[in-house]
């Protein structure tokens, strides 16, 4: 019998799905309703049934399409492409950007709830003040009056000092660049933000050891990996889109995954060997893993003896963490430790991966110390697949850090002398006199700390730390003389940081109230607007998400990428550069805060800002990267090799993407011998940055 094949008239897009017809996933979805039964059944499709969604060129919105903008995450460090659509204004749709080369058309959860920064509900919409214990709108024209009225007078009576400046890992590199500037010409070292408690025992050990603190190599160089060991970080949580990077040196070169952690994650889940430490007990696991490393004979000897200095002394100190002493202390077993450090030494170069896990203790600065060494004894570093790699927090906690939002140095980690001010006086074009003029002129001990107080040493205010966020409590609470300032904290600016993260609660609700002036700037309501029983003096400005404004941002690897607005500022917000423009002008030095900047109805235009701080930015490369190149890097995402990051073609033929610093020259030195060049003496092909 001669079976006859039935007509198929079903015309669903699931079934002419299944029947191999290619449809684009938005189609897909649209067309499917999102049902249950569709949900199930496109789990089954296989990726060659399905069809990419091509980038368009950015259409017209006034030709009746969707503009399509490209733009950042802001969750994370890792820094994932999207494309919002947006149409007439209004910010309709995205999609994860596949031709990324950081993140390939992968999103996370968080990622994907990004359009709800411009549209979440919970948005201040206009400034307001509390006043009776009630939230009572004004202008922004009363409010910044009123708030440099009050901040001019605290100035007089009490120094600069007394105005805390709290900033942001949210800003972008302009914005950070801007608000260090902007403390600066306020006259105080009393600005700090999120990198202080998060990573600054990262940046202070790693730059113990490398010279700079920061993410040696990048998530894409870990496809070369042949081992990977992460200690107190989860990224399968915080950061999921690293993980496809992690994944690739696991599937293609079957790198074994080493996971260390009080707590079975979910990262721990995809592990190869899981080890479960007490906490705290970083640096005995490290050095029990090294007590191995050494009794074997595994280290790198070449590369110790070339290229390390001190190891004699680790090794010395090593010795004395014998298995036992390990498994007493850590509660680890001596066969874990072992297999771990064997499978390390046996599968080079492989990567060391930490996060706050291992930087948040006592001992931080030890533990992150402890992880170089690890690296250095097994000669993991100046290669591909080797390498410390730090996954940062905030999309710009590292372009922040480097811009100087800290107590204890200016951009570029110039630090505090007078040499780092005359250079920066220079940069900005004010008189350096001027400048110092700003400042306290009072002495204060070199050494505030221990019993006996002060020391035969005095620094000036201007070149001594600032409190740091961490402490910036006991400014307000503590007792006048027991402060190196004139006098106490009186005002706090909030600017972008909410302290959820800091402990000590109450004493902080204590320091909240006690205050003679709180402002807080923020797209959101934050903590910090409702955990103090205030009637009075506390002001709640809305910033504009960084979705609508533009500029520059610098993921966890040192690549820096441009933004561009998706939408204009709802309501009545404004960009945090405005804000600083136009709060500078009452307080006295706009002229000098933008002598360098355009300004366009108070914005100071951001490109300039970025011309500007490659002109300062000596010490770690960030001298090349005009807002021309990130443009051209931006519009060329396809040409970028995903694993190297080196551009393959098109105008940007031999950069690598975001041009990571250092990025040593100009922009107008540009060329591909050079670049290339470049990059070889500053290690990149080889993970390593040359500092």
């Amino acid at each position: 019998m001669k079976l006859v094949k039935k007509q198929n008239t079903d015309t669903s897009p699931l079934h002419a799905a299944v029947l191999g017809a290619t449809i684009d996933r938005r189609t897909f979805l649209k067309r499917s309703g999102i049902t249950a039964g569709g949900i199930t059944a496109a789990g089954t499709l296989s990726m060659s049934m399905m069809k990419k969604a091509a980038a368009t060129e950015q259409a017209s919105a006034e030709a009746g399409h969707a503009a399509r903008i490209r733009s950042i995450c802001t969750h994370c460090s890792v820094g994932c492409g999207i494309y919002a659509e947006v149409e007439n204004g209004v910010w309709t749709g995205q999609e994860p950007a596949f031709d990324h080369p950081f993140n390939r058309g992968a999103h996370c959860a968080k990622g994907a709830s990004v359009r709800e920064h411009g549209h979440g509900e919970r948005r201040l919409k206009y400034p307001t003040k509390l006043v009776n214990g009630k939230w009572t709108r004004v202008t922004w024209d009363e409010a910044l009056n009123e708030i440099g009225d009050q901040m001019l007078a605290i100035r007089e009576q009490s120094g600069p000092d007394s105005v805390y400046w709290l900033g942001s890992a949210k800003y972008n590199n302009e914005q950070a660049y801007l608000f260090r500037k902007f403390a600066a010409l306020w006259g105080t070292n009393n600005v700090d933000h999120q990198a202080r408690i998060c990573h600054s025992t990262t940046v202070a050990g790693v730059a113990n050891t490398w010279g700079y603190g920061a993410m040696t190599n990048s998530y894409n160089d870990i496809h070369n990996s042949k081992a990977i060991l992460i200690i107190g970080g989860n990224p399968a949580e915080a950061h999921p889109v690293s993980l496809q990077h992690i994944f690739r040196a696991t599937e293609r070169n079957n790198a074994p995954l080493i996971v260390i952690d009080p707590r079975f994650t979910r990262t721990a889940a995809h592990a190869d060997q899981f080890i479960r430490l007490r906490p705290g007990t970083d640096v005995p696991v490290v050095w029990g893993m090294l007590w191995h490393i050494f009794e074997n004979g595994w280290e790198d000897k070449e590369f110790i003896k070339q290229r390390v200095y001190g190891m004699d002394e680790v090794r010395a100190e090593v010795a004395k963490w014998t298995p036992d002493e390990v498994e007493r202390v850590s509660g680890v077993p001596e066969e874990a430790i072992k297999r771990a450090a064997q499978t390390m030494a046996e599968n080079r170069p492989g990567t060391f991966i930490w996060c706050m896990g291992g930087t948040q203790h006592t001992i931080g600065n030890n533990n992150t110390r402890a992880y170089c060494i690890f690296q250095l004894a097994l000669g993991n570093m100046g290669v591909t697949g080797g390498g410390t790699n730090i996954f940062r927090g905030h999309d710009n906690v590292q372009g922040a850090t480097d811009f100087g939002v800290l107590s204890h140095t200016l951009p570029g980690y110039y630090g505090l002398s007078e040499g780092a001010w005359k250079h920066w006086a220079a940069v900005w074009g004010v008189d350096y006199d001027w400048l110092a003029g700003r400042f306290d002129k009072e002495e204060h001990p070199g050494d505030f700390f221990g019993e006996e107080g002060a020391t035969d040493t005095v620094v000036m205010p201007m070149n001594e730390n600032g409190i740091p966020v961490s402490r910036w409590i006991d400014g307000v609470l503590e007792e006048k003389t027991h402060i190196a300032q004139r006098d106490n904290l009186r005002a706090m600016v909030f600017w972008g940081h909410a302290p959820n993260s800091q402990t000590r609660g109450a004493e902080m609700k204590e320091a909240m109230e006690k205050l003679d002036l709180m402002v807080i700037i923020d797209p959101y309501p934050t903590a910090s607007a409702v955990m103090q029983d205030r009637s009075d003096g506390v002001y709640l400005l809305p910033a504009a998400t960084q979705f609508e404004t533009y500029g520059s941002v610098t993921a966890s690897n040192r690549s820096l990428q441009w933004r561009d607005k998706v939408i204009d500022p709802l309501f009545e917000s404004l960009p945090d550069h405005t804000i600083m423009y136009r709060l500078a002008s009452k307080l006295g030095f706009a002229d000098e805060l933008c002598k360098n900047v355009q300004v366009n109805n108070d914005e100071p235009v951001i490109e300039d800002i970025t011309r500007e701080f490659n002109k300062g930015m000596w010490t770690i490369g960030y001298t090349g990267q005009s807002p021309e190149r990130l443009k051209e890097h931006q519009q060329n995402w396809h040409t970028f090799d995903y694993t190297s990051l080196e551009a393959k073609g098109g105008p940007a033929n031999g950069d690598y993407y975001g041009m990571p610093w250092p990025c040593w020259g100009t922009a107008e030195m540009k060329s591909n011998e050079r670049n290339v060049a470049s990059v070889e003496t500053r290690g990149f092909k080889q993970g390593l940055r040359s500092d």
